[in-house]
């Protein structure tokens, strides 16, 4: 049986107090509508559809093509945005899904779980519910003798006994088709607010005499939907902890689970470990055998195998095997540390490479570099890339010794082996295996004493 998924994502969220429309908050350097599309796309070959109305066009250009639109113009609850959407499916597929832009928490299997409930079901819808003993305003499920859902009663108007139940409705539901179709124009108005609710297609189905099937799910922070910062809060507290938990059942070690911050699309390599207050965000991929951290922020970054990055910042760099850099180094765009390379404390790189084995110790900056294997840069060098109007390009061969605080006026190159002396300021080429001092820096006659 053919799916289609239908996520509910039109609101404005008023309550997250923002311009931004709420399913475009951030949640692990993800919008939350991110989650529910990637979800959707798991279960199924077709692209989901969103229903958007609040900020439609910055929705559609988060997503792009990962998902086809419709539009709610005036938000009239549940039902309404789910009759936007008939037209687009009705002769699609056989059962639809129906989900929500603001639950980022519900897993491929739970949804799944679902889908292959109503498969087996010979009622028109198979609701997804959760137990918990904060009801947090949901209604309540009221179950028949023989296990079916008779009703679902909202919280304002349920009875003292009703209120006491704590299986409740978590508004996730799959139908089938061809009786969603016909019967969703039929949902009555509920007021005070004018509005059409899903919910009420439960009580049409029983008045059918069909039956109405539930899912229970497992972990009921699936179900947690996001209204408030708060909300937010607590889903990145649970999205954490699913991601530690899985890279640790994977061979990675997380020294203190409670302070490592790992986005989603981030992959790290066996038996590297993450120290405390480590962010690991982005396209990061970490290789094997790493040491990660303390106190470290590491962004879209390529790290290899057998490196080590002690309390610094990467953006967009490269670290090749056995590298390292810390503490409090700064990788910027376009860096890059070869083989073994090492690059010490309030370092920091940008559009460079450190060839393999070469040492940057301490207090340097590389601006547009290009530093070959073995070289070693002492402490304070800079490379004065920036005329005010373009950047210029600094070469350092193999080998090249540069003296502490000297000044690299680019474009320059400093061939393989050459030396400067400390406080040297380069303004022209160092031929290879020269000596250059002072100011500006002269190239040291061959036949000088040392």
């Amino acid at each position: 049986m053919k799916l289609s998924v239908v996520i509910l994502a039109a609101g404005q969220g008023t309550r997250m107090k923002s311009d931004r429309p709420k399913v475009l908050h951030p949640l692990l350097g993800k919008p939350l509508v991110a989650y529910a599309v990637e979800t959707a796309r798991a279960l199924t070959a077709a692209p989901p559809v969103l229903v958007v109305g609040h900020g439609a066009d910055a929705v559609r250009q988060a997503v792009g093509d990962s998902a086809r639109f419709v539009v709610q113009e005036e938000q009239r609850g549940t039902g309404h945005a789910v009759l936007k959407a008939r037209d687009l499916l009705r002769e699609e597929a056989d059962l639809v899904l129906v989900t929500y832009g603001d639950m980022p928490l519900l897993t491929e299997a739970t949804l799944r779980r679902l889908v292959e409930r109503q498969r087996e079901n010979s009622g028109p819808l198979t609701l997804l519910t959760l137990t918990d003993e904060n009801p947090r305003g949901f209604g309540r499920i009221i179950r028949g003798a023989d296990g079916g859902v008779r009703a679902i009663v909202e919280e304002a108007v349920a009875t003292p006994e009703q209120l006491a139940i704590r299986e409740l409705n978590a508004g996730v539901y799959c139908f089938d088709a061809g009786w969603l179709w016909e019967h969703v124009d039929a949902i009555p108005l509920s007021l005070p607010k004018e509005e059409y609710y899903l919910t009420d297609l439960v009580g049409m189905a029983v008045a059918e005499g069909r039956r109405v099937e539930a899912v229970v799910a497992a972990d009921r922070t699936e179900a947690l939907g996001i209204n408030t910062r708060v909300h937010l809060a607590e889903a990145a507290a649970v999205l954490r902890r699913r991601i530690n938990e899985r890279w640790m059942l994977a061979g990675v070690t997380l020294v203190d689970p409670a302070t490592t911050y790992i986005e989603p699309t981030v992959t790290i390599g066996r038996d590297t470990t993450i120290w405390p207050n480590t962010h690991l965000r982005g396209a990061t991929v970490i290789g094997t055998w790493c040491d990660i951290g303390p106190n470290t922020v590491i962004v879209d970054c390529e790290i290899g195998n057998r490196c080590r990055v002690t309390a610094s910042v990467l953006e967009q760099a490269v670290m090749e095997d056995e590298s390292d850099i810390g503490p409090f180094g700064h990788l910027r765009k376009g860096a890059r540390l070869g083989r073994g390379a090492h690059m010490g404390n309030f370092g920091e790189m940008k559009n460079s490479t450190l060839g393999p084995g070469a040492k940057m110790g301490h207090f340097s900056y590389l601006g547009d570099a290009e530093v070959g294997a073995r070289a070693n840069i002492g402490a304070g060098t800079i490379t004065c890339n920036y005329d005010g109007v373009r950047k210029h390009k600094t070469v350092i061969g193999e080998g090249a010794f540069i003296g502490s605080d000297t000044m690299l006026i680019a474009p320059v190159r400093v061939g393989a082996g050459a030396k400067t002396g400390a406080g040297a300021v380069v303004t022209h080429d160092i031929p290879a295996g020269a000596v250059a001092y002072g100011v500006p820096a002269r190239v040291k006659p061959s036949d000088e004493e040392e």
